[in-house]
């Protein structure tokens, strides 16, 4: 049913402040109709996908550290800032102001609060309560940018107003664990995230860098060759992937590009060819169908320059290398591609390497051990009855992480250590790994090998809006415990796994509840701050900051050997 229309378009998401660099910014929105995007006095027209209208209006002409107060007009109509907003007026900051950068980053959110029933009891929305908190402090201490590391959405997760609404629109009830099924019953997931008002002023002032994770499109997504074997047989799977990747694109990847890279971007420049009122969703199918079948096809990974600091996030994901005898969390082309960004990073000078990826790198050891044993099971005795029941246990235990595809585990730690070690030139002062997906925060450390120059972290902050159950929350904690790694570590040996090439110990965590973590970047200097939104037994809401981490400073002696 077309959605009734004034006089006037309507903005429906939006806007979404994403790449911004010292002279450029890109803006997102989705409007209800055709229309002319105004922001800045720079135009674009909307195109049309499925029964949406979307724009990306690329702002040039923007001095380097100045900030800019911009309004959203649609055919000349001003339309944002809305005119009841308490919030300040959405602007566009350029990087390279003095001071400290600071990130924030966090991934897995369910779905706004006000969607979410009170009896799933899922502690208060971190994302929300921290727009509220960056809204009330001083403009020079907002955060630089925000990373969002994975799970956007809930394609397999849906809050009961959601399952009303593909109910009426499939015309039959539909049950509690119903999923999304094409294009437009992804674009109610994001309208539902993204549309609360302390979030959608937070993505409109904040430059946003997106990756999806396996929640975009289904639980497990790419574990592995059987998984994928399996749904690939199915009726369904064609529409599934094609609506979760051609949303992603439209909702995430585009703000992810670049001006020069949305030149020659070909599935963007083939939307923009078309005539006006042209729907792209077919051509966003045939793109999406291919990238699931051939990952060569589209490169979801980017990279994001701050300055000092510089975003290399990596897809985790879509590009996985699945066949148990060549198993890689990312194939080697673009793992090629990956090593090339980090020498040109360290090359640049920066003094800060980020890189992103859903998944954790470094995990609870024990945990680390346990993804390390079933790889090799699997592997070693695939089509037989130990590697058949391997392959049950990765997939109702989720052992997908890097350590499950140790291999790639070893190239990533390869890469780390030489930037590390100023092999490239000099050392960063830190080489920090952001991930999210496990549904608690910590920080762990590389102390061996020795000889680094710069410092190695793993910064792991999960979830935004969710819940970890109590059975999550025990394992992790014993996870980290030296009587489970000795277990594990046993077992690994006995199955003959390969040992880590790297040893690290835990600087701090686990926490659970909801929450957002900070990176506060000046001159070589890092610290790692976490804020955590969770249920208080006095009661009340609201977010506390429990952490401080200095990421830069001397490793200090209880932690610095290694456990055994």
């Amino acid at each position: 049913m077309p959605l009734p229309q004034g006089d006037t378009p309507t903005l429906l998401i939006g806007p979404l402040l994403r790449h911004v660099d010292p002279v450029s910014a890109t803006v997102w929105v989705e409007t209800d109709r055709p229309c002319t995007v105004d922001v800045l006095g720079r135009t674009a027209r909307t195109f049309r996908a499925g029964r949406h209208h979307y724009a990306l209006v690329v702002v040039e002409g923007l001095e380097p550290g100045s900030t800019t107060p911009y309004e959203v007009r649609l055919d000349g109509s001003r339309v944002w800032p809305e005119e009841s907003s308490p919030f300040p007026p959405s602007r566009i900051r350029t990087p390279g102001r003095p001071g400290p950068f600071r990130l924030a980053f966090g991934s897995c959110r369910y779905a706004a609060p006000s969607t979410v029933d009170l009896d799933e009891d899922i502690p208060p929305d971190a994302l929300d309560a921290y727009a509220e908190r960056v809204a009330a402090l001083p403009e020079d201490e907002w955060p630089d940018a925000l990373v969002m590391l994975g799970d956007q959405v809930y394609a397999d997760e849906l809050t009961t107003a959601t399952r009303r609404w593909l109910g009426l629109r499939r015309g039959e009830p539909v049950p509690e664990d119903a999923q999304t099924r094409d294009f437009e019953e992804y674009t109610r997931l994001y309208a539902e995230s993204w549309n609360d008002p302390q979030v959608r002023w937070l993505l409109s002032t904040i430059p946003s860098s997106m990756v999806f994770d396996d929640h975009e499109m289904i639980d497990d997504w790419n574990t592995s060759a059987a998984w994928r074997r399996e749904v690939t047989a199915t009726d369904w799977w064609d529409d599934r992937i094609a609506g979760g990747l051609a949303s992603y694109w439209v909702y995430q990847h585009l703000g992810n590009l670049s001006p020069a890279e949305l030149a020659e971007n070909t599935t963007w420049q083939a939307v923009r060819a078309q005539p006006a009122g042209t729907d792209a969703e077919p051509l966003l199918r045939e793109m999406a169908l291919a990238a699931d079948r051939d990952p060569h096809t589209v490169r979801w990974s980017y990279v994001r320059h701050w300055g000092d600091a510089r975003l290399l996030m990596v897809d985790s994901r879509a590009g996985r290398v699945l066949e148990e005898q060549g198993r890689r969390m990312v194939d080697d082309v673009e793992f090629t591609w990956v090593e090339d960004q980090m020498r040109e990073a360290v090359e640049d000078g920066v003094s800060h390497l980020l890189v992103g990826t859903s998944l954790p790198w470094l995990l609870p050891h024990a945990i680390d051990s346990i993804e390390r044993w079933d790889e090799a099971l699997a592997v070693r005795h695939e089509g037989r009855l130990l590697g058949r029941a391997a392959e049950k246990l990765r997939q109702a235990a989720d052992l997908e992480h890097w350590a499950a595809f140790g291999a790639s585990f070893d190239r990533l730690a390869a890469a780390l250590l030489t930037v590390a070690r100023g092999e490239h030139g000099r050392a960063p002062a830190t080489a920090l790994v952001l991930s999210g997906d496990v549904h608690h925060a910590y920080a762990a450390e590389v102390v061996s090998p020795g000889g680094l120059s710069g410092r190695v972290h793993q910064l792991t902050v999960s979830p935004l809006h969710n819940q970890a159950p109590h059975p999550i929350r025990v394992g992790f904690r014993i996870g980290w415990s030296r009587w489970a790694r000795r277990f594990t570590g046993a077992i690994a040996r006995a199955a003959r796994v390969r040992p880590v090439s790297v040893e690290w110990v835990k600087a701090a965590g686990p926490y659970f509840g909801n929450q957002v973590g900070e990176l506060v970047l000046d001159g070589r200097e890092a610290r790692f701050v976490l804020h955590v939104s969770d249920h208080r037994p006095e009661g009340g809401e609201g977010l506390q900051q429990v952490l401080d981490l200095p990421l830069t400073d001397p490793v200090p002696a209880e932690v610095a050997g290694v456990p055994g």
